[in-house]
């Protein structure tokens, strides 16, 4: 056996979400390590895009890994809470369904519980499968509480939670945890990339004022310039425009109004789709388009005309492309974030995508040999992990009865990817929803996907006929009876907020 030497010289190029995310778990958790510098360059010359507001629940593992309060990190971020996603319009106008955190009623007969609903469908009972979720039911009643493991006989143990936050306030929150924990920050603009004439590494960067930073492993977070991964070293990007067209967005915050609820919303339009993130302070919204359908003007336009309330900044412009880099780390470089690749934000996976890749480095993280083995695996697993997300995302678009628009006549009539291709047809035939690879997507989070957007099963599992129809209804009202009276028995979530210190104060209301 012989020891390599390890990596000890760190440089992230970027700051923003990304940036200051990687920063702060690589000062958590490798900080005790001999002679380790992270060094974080960014300028305050070059914007971030700072719009991806929503998150889901496997952010919360990533606070407690740090250590922070939950309630200062409220405060903080003027973040509310989230239990999922509210989709108007996406089956057909009018139509509106909730994807929630957490799973659905209960299993039976050793089966999942959606065999037993459907069996209750064809037995006459009309309840939506929204009403078998707590998460569902206490956000759209506006209500929330933390979840309850410790009762496993309780609808609340079934729950899970993510925030809806200011990204911005997030990265600075991040940016003072970082730097008292070690974490160093440069300013300034990046105007070169020097690299070893042998084997292609990347050996620094060069600083508009002259200034140069080596270091031995290079984290690219310069958003979708990919300075490093995509400029530098010039690994190609793999376009997914054909599975999803949108490739333009608008954002714009504005003052609270409407409905107060634990929830992001997301509203189809003509050409694309509408956010709506309310957070304390202010509601984050966005139109993501597709520019071939719909022009710029016109899609903010739309946006403005369907805010909540008085706009507080600018409109921002912001162009993608869906896809990734080939490979997400090439030889000592590590992307993250933008500079690794974009889905659109219609299931609030930006920052978990940039939350999995830190752990994905972290458990796969190399010593001064940077052997391939690593590498190799790091890229298998963050493409898998894409394209799992991809499948997904095309899922919405492509379960529609909408043909209001050439847009959306587009949309349903895409063959889709082969595995979503394969998910469609095990769930039309029987009902079955299988979960690959530990994909990111739970079966629950299918399950509501495709039967709130018309994909209909033919049958169901042959176990739940165990069950007569009257046993079948009972079963199903006693579940819908428990979580209603548990919602009704929840606390507002500003009331949950204000009892537990993570209310911001009255005088922060309406600043952007």
């Amino acid at each position: 056996m012989s020891a390599r030497a390890p990596v000890t010289k760190i440089v992230i190029v970027g700051g923003g979400t990304a940036g200051w995310m990687t920063a702060a778990a690589l000062v958590r958790v490798l900080g005790a390590m001999p002679g380790l510098s992270v060094t974080l360059i960014e300028s305050e010359a070059i914007g971030t895009v700072g719009v991806g507001e929503a998150t889901i629940p496997q952010i919360i593992g990533f606070n407690r890994l740090l250590g922070l309060d939950e309630m200062q990190f409220m405060r903080e971020t003027r973040a509310t809470y989230k239990l999922g996603i509210e989709f108007v319009d996406w089956l057909r106008p009018g139509h509106a369904y909730v994807h929630p955190f957490g799973s659905f009623g209960i299993d039976m007969l050793g089966i999942e519980f959606q065999h037993i609903w459907l069996r209750g469908q064809q037995a006459g009972d009309t309840s939506r499968i929204d009403d078998y979720s707590i998460a569902a039911m206490a956000g759209k009643s506006g209500r929330f509480a933390w979840p309850r493991p410790d009762n496993p006989k309780s609808p609340m143990s079934k729950l899970s939670y993510a925030f809806q936050f200011d990204a911005g306030r997030y990265a600075r929150f991040l940016r003072r945890f970082a730097e008292s924990a070690g974490a160093v920050r440069v300013e300034g603009r990046i105007t070169d990339v020097r690299r070893d004439g042998e084997t292609g590494f990347v050996t620094s960067v060069l600083l508009d004022d002259g200034r140069e930073f080596g270091g031995e492993l290079f984290i690219d977070c310069s958003g979708f310039r990919s300075l490093l991964l995509g400029q530098a070293l010039g690994v190609p990007f793999t376009d997914w425009s054909k599975w999803l067209p949108c490739d333009s967005a608008v954002a714009v915050p504005c003052e609270i109004g409407g409905r107060n609820e634990p929830l992001t919303r997301s509203t189809a339009r003509t050409a694309g789709w509408q956010w709506r993130i309310p957070l304390q302070h202010r509601i984050g919204n966005g139109h993501v388009f597709s520019s071939a359908h719909i022009d710029r003007t016109a899609a903010t336009d739309l946006l403005l005309a369907n805010l909540d309330g008085k706009p507080l900044a600018d409109p921002n412009q912001i162009a993608f492309k869906a896809g990734h880099r080939e490979r997400v780390w090439d030889k000592n470089v590590v992307a993250l974030g933008l500079a690794a690749g974009f889905l659109e934000p219609l299931e609030s996976t930006s920052i978990h995508l940039v939350q999995s890749g830190i752990a994905r480095l972290l458990a796969l993280f190399p010593d001064t040999g940077f052997s391939p083995a690593e590498t190799e695996r790091f890229n298998r697993e963050s493409v898998r992990e894409y394209v799992n997300i991809r499948d997904f995302l095309v899922l919405h678009y492509r379960a529609s009865e909408r043909d209001d628009s050439e847009f959306w006549r587009y949309c349903r009539h895409l063959p889709p990817p082969d595995g979503l291709a394969e998910k469609l047809e095990l769930f039309r035939s029987s009902g079955r929803i299988i979960r690959d690879n530990n994909e990111l997507f739970t079966e629950d989070s299918w399950l509501s996907v495709m039967l709130s957007q018309g994909v209909q099963p033919q049958t169901y599992h042959p176990a739940a006929w165990m069950l007569d129809e009257g046993e079948t209804r009972k079963r199903l009202a006693h579940i819908r009876d428990v979580i209603a009276q548990t919602v009704s028995q929840l606390p507002s979530q500003d009331d949950f907020l204000r009892a537990n210190g993570g209310a911001i104060a009255a005088a922060e209301y309406l600043t952007a």
